[in-house]
C-alpha cells in the first residue's frame, strides 16, 4: 500500500510540473535561438532598429536572436505569426503602433486581437514626425499656420504618405487640436510628398523626419514644429507642438517588443532588462541617434499603460476621419 501512495504521489507531481510548462521552460530559458520577427520589409527602420536590439540580446543572452522579416497586411502578417505562436519565449515580434495596437481600430477584420494575445515586453524608442511647410508658405510655426488656416478656410492642404498611416492621422489629430480644417492629399510613400512640398503644390506636410532634416538644415523645407513631448536631437531649434502652445500633444512612431500571450514573466523580464541594458549603452546611444530615435525603455507594465494609451487617443481620431481598412 505504501508503495501505491508513493507512486500516485509521484504521478501527481508529474502533472503538476507538465501543467507548468512555462515556469520549467523559464528557468532554462534561452536554451535555443530565438526569432524575432519584424512585420515589414527588410531596410526600413523598424528592421534595422530590431537588428541593432537583437545583437545586443544575442550577447546578453547568451544565444542567437534571429530577425525574421514577414511583411505583408500592415504588419498583420508578421503580428499574426507571433500571436499564435507557443507563449515560450522563442518566437517575438519587434514591431510598431500598427500590428501592437492600432490595426484593431482601422481594420474591419483582424487574425488576431493584439489587446488580448500579446504581451508586452518593453518599449524600445520613439520617433517623432516633423510638420514641415513649403517655402512658398508664408507662415513660419505652428501658430502662424494655425492662423492663416482661420483667416482663409480652404486655402491650405496637408500632405501625408499615406491614408492610415501616422502622418495621416496625426494630420487629423493636429487639425482637431487646433480648431482647424485644411484639405487632406494622401499620397503613395515619402517621396512623392516631398517633390510636391519642394515644388509648393503641398502646403503643408506631416511625415516621419529622416528625409527631410537635410531639406531642413539647407534650407529648401520649413519646419514647423516636431510632433514628440521633446526636441528631436537631429533638429534641435525646432519646438514640440506643445512648446508651440498646444499642451498635451503628442504624436510618435514607436518600436516596441511584445511576446505572444501567457509567455512566462520570468523570460518577459529577462528580455526586457536586457532591452533597457542596450538603451543605456553606448552602442544604444549611438544606434538611435543614427536613426533619429528618442529612447524610451521602462517596464513591461509601463509599455502595457503606454499602449493602453495610444489606443484611448486615437480611437476617436480615426473614427472621426473615417479610416479604414
Amino acid at each position: 500500500m505504501t508503495r501505491n501512495i508513493t507512486r500516485r504521489t509521484a504521478l501527481a507531481g508529474l502533472a503538476a510540473a507538465a501543467a507548468l510548462p512555462g515556469i520549467a521552460k523559464g528557468e532554462t530559458w534561452p536554451a535555443r535561438p530565438v526569432t524575432m520577427i519584424v512585420p515589414f520589409p527588410a531596410g526600413g527602420n523598424a528592421d534595422a532598429l530590431a537588428r541593432s536590439v537583437a545583437a545586443e540580446l544575442s550577447v546578453k543572452l547568451g544565444q542567437q536572436f534571429i530577425v525574421e522579416n514577414r511583411g505583408g497586411a500592415g504588419g498583420n502578417i508578421g503580428g499574426s505569426l507571433v500571436a499564435h505562436a507557443a507563449p515560450d519565449g522563442y518566437t517575438l515580434l519587434f514591431g510598431t503602433p500598427a500590428p501592437i495596437a492600432m490595426n484593431k481600430l482601422m481594420y474591419k477584420s483582424m487574425p488576431y486581437d493584439p489587446e488580448k494575445d500579446f504581451t508586452p515586453v518593453a518599449l524600445v524608442a520613439k520617433s517623432p514626425l516633423v510638420i514641415i511647410a513649403s517655402p512658398k508658405t508664408s507662415f513660419k510655426t505652428i501658430k502662424e499656420m494655425a492662423d492663416y488656416a482661420r483667416a482663409n478656410p480652404g486655402k491650405l492642404n496637408v500632405g501625408h504618405p499615406g491614408n492610415g498611416t501616422l502622418g495621416h492621422i496625426t494630420s487629423v489629430l493636429l487639425q482637431r487640436q487646433l480648431k482647424i480644417n485644411m484639405t487632406a492629399v494622401p499620397y503613395r510613400g515619402t517621396a512623392p510628398l516631398t517633390v510636391d512640398i519642394l515644388g509648393g503644390q503641398v502646403d503643408v506636410g506631416m511625415d516621419f523626419m529622416t528625409t527631410y532634416v537635410p531639406l531642413v538644415k539647407a534650407g529648401k523645407l520649413k519646419a514647423l514644429a516636431v510632433t514628440s513631448a521633446e526636441r528631436a536631437v537631429n533638429l534641435p531649434d525646432v519646438p514640440t507642438v506643445q512648446e508651440a502652445g498646444f499642451a498635451g500633444f503628442e504624436a510618435t512612431a514607436w518600436y516596441a517588443i511584445v511576446a505572444p500571450a501567457k509567455t512566462p514573466a520570468a523570460i518577459i523580464d529577462k528580455i526586457n532588462a536586457a532591452s533597457n541594458g542596450f538603451l543605456a549603452s553606448e552602442n544604444g546611444k549611438k544606434v538611435l541617434l543614427t536613426f533619429g530615435m528618442q529612447a524610451a525603455g521602462g517596464t513591461p507594465a509601463d509599455l502595457n499603460t503606454y499602449i493602453a494609451s495610444e489606443l484611448k487617443k486615437w480611437g476617436p481620431v480615426i473614427k472621426e476621419a473615417n479610416i479604414s481598412m
